[in-house]
């Protein structure tokens, strides 16, 4: 590690408090789910990744069989109305993914920055010029 840097944080640590991948400070947000441009610490450009639907579509999937499984196995033991699946799967479903976004999100652009992820190009057969 370069000497004058701190050592990272883990990355569900650093994806649940919203640390910059690069300095560490907690400025990857602007508001719940949406990336700040930069960092307000370092300058780091986090328009640069692109973290897309993702994260979103991954928990709609996870979190519905989740909920899916739960709901049968309720609906086996219990037997109850279907107002109840109702009122009791809608707004858990929607709470957890919601919930979950804002770390999904952080994980993917903080897994990203971390493992220099660049956006594909062809090989050309020429080095890369930095």
């Amino acid at each position: 590690m370069p000497e004058g840097t701190s050592p990272r944080s883990p990355l569900i640590q650093a994806a649940l408090t919203g640390e910059c991948p690069v300095c560490g400070s907690r400025t990857l947000f602007a508001g719940w789910v949406r990336f700040a441009p930069r960092c307000r610490a370092c300058g780091q450009d986090f328009t640069a990744y692109n973290v897309g639907d993702g994260p979103a579509a991954f928990l709609i999937l996870v979190i519905g069989a989740l909920i899916s499984a739960l709901a049968v196995v309720l609906q086996v033991r219990a037997s109850p109305p279907f107002w109840v699946h109702i009122l009791l799967w809608v707004p858990l479903t929607f709470a957890l993914v919601i919930l979950s976004l804002r770390v999904s999100k952080a994980a993917m652009l903080i897994h990203e920055a971390r493992a220099e992820v660049r956006e594909g190009r062809l090989d050309d057969g020429r080095k890369d010029e930095r």
